[in-house]
C-alpha cells in the first residue's frame, strides 16, 4: 500500500516542517560569490567606459567633467590608425592561414582519434596552456634576431606567430564539430561511390564545418587583435600593433587611452555576438 503522503496534523493543524537550512546557506554564498565576480569583472569595464568620455583623470578615483574629444583625438592619432591597421592586416592573414592549415589538419587529427590515436589530438588541445606565449616569443628572439635568418620585427614574422599561436583555438572548435557531426556514414557511402578521399572532403566535411569553420575564425581574428604579450616581443617599430600603441598611450593621456580601449571592447563584443549567433544557427 502506498504511503500516504498527506501532512502531519496536530489537533487537526498542519505541522509546518522547517527546510535544512544548510541548502539556503550555500545558494546565498554562491550568489555573493557571483556578484562579487560579476563587480571585480565588470568594474574595470564600466571605469573604461566613464574615462573615455571624461575630461580629465588625474589621482581621482573617477574623471571629472565630459568629453567625447577622446574619440575624434584617437581616429587623428597616426599611431593608433596605423597600429591598427597592423593589427587588422595581421588578424586577417593570421585567419587565412589558419585556414588553409587548420581544416585538413583538424579533418587528419579526427580520423586519427577514431582510429585509437588520440594522443596528437589531445596535444593539440593543451598547447594555449602548455606553450606560454612569452616562451615562444623569446625562442623567436633567439632564432629570428642573427644574421642568419633576420626576419625579426618582419610582419610575415608576426603573422607567423600569431597563427601559431591561435591554430589550436580553431582546432579545438573544429574537432568538437567533427565529433558531433557523425560524418563517417556519408563518407562510406560516397567512397562506395567512388569518390576520392579529396573529393569527400571538398563536398562532404567542408560545406558541413562551414559555421563552425566561420565561428572559429572569428574568435581567431579577435585572439589576434588583442594579442600583446609576444607581439611586444617580436614586433620592432615598424609594426606595432594596436596593444602595444595601447599601452604606451596609457603613459600620456589616460582620457585617449580608455577611449582605445573602449575599441577593442567593443570589437570583442562583436566577435563574441557573431560567434554565439553562429553557434546557435548551427543547432
Amino acid at each position: 500500500m502506498p504511503a500516504s503522503t498527506a501532512p502531519a496534523l496536530a489537533d487537526g493543524v498542519p505541522i509546518r516542517r522547517n527546510k535544512p537550512a544548510g541548502p539556503r546557506i550555500g545558494r546565498l554564498l554562491l550568489q555573493a560569490l557571483v556578484a562579487v565576480f560579476g563587480l571585480y569583472l565588470l568594474l574595470p569595464i564600466v571605469l573604461l567606459l566613464v574615462g573615455s568620455v571624461g575630461q580629465s583623470w588625474t589621482n581621482t578615483l573617477l574623471p571629472t567633467g565630459f568629453t567625447g574629444h577622446w574619440f575624434a583625438d584617437l581616429a587623428a592619432n597616426r599611431s593608433f590608425t596605423r597600429a591598427f591597421g597592423v593589427s587588422l592586416t595581421v588578424a586577417l592573414a593570421c585567419c587565412a592561414l589558419n585556414a588553409v592549415i587548420g581544416l585538413p589538419l583538424a579533418y587528419a587529427l579526427h580520423h586519427r582519434a577514431q582510429a585509437g590515436r588520440g594522443m596528437a589530438t589531445r596535444i593539440m588541445m593543451l598547447m594555449p596552456v602548455a606553450v606560454p606565449a612569452l616562451t615562444l616569443g623569446f625562442g623567436y628572439i633567439a632564432i629570428f634576431s642573427g644574421d642568419t635568418l633576420p626576419w625579426l620585427g618582419t610582419l610575415p614574422l608576426m603573422i607567423a606567430a600569431h597563427a601559431v599561436l591561435t591554430l589550436p583555438y580553431l582546432l579545438q572548435t573544429l574537432l568538437s564539430d567533427l565529433r558531433h557531426l557523425g560524418l563517417a556514414r556519408l563518407e562510406a557511402c560516397a567512397a562506395t561511390l567512388g569518390a576520392t578521399p579529396l573529393r569527400q572532403f571538398f563536398t562532404i566535411v567542408l560545406p558541413n564545418l562551414r559555421h563552425s569553420l566561420f565561428s572559429g575564425l572569428v574568435m581567431v581574428a579577435a585572439l589576434s587583435i588583442g594579442e600583446f604579450q609576444i607581439s611586444n616581443l617580436i614586433a620592432g617599430f615598424r609594426y606595432r600593433n594596436y596593444p602595444i600603441v595601447l599601452l604606451q598611450a596609457f603613459y600620456g593621456a589616460s582620457g585617449m587611452a580608455c577611449a582605445a580601449t573602449v575599441v577593442l571592447l567593443v570589437l570583442a563584443v562583436l566577435a563574441t555576438l557573431v560567434s554565439v549567433g553562429t553557434v546557435q544557427r548551427m543547432k
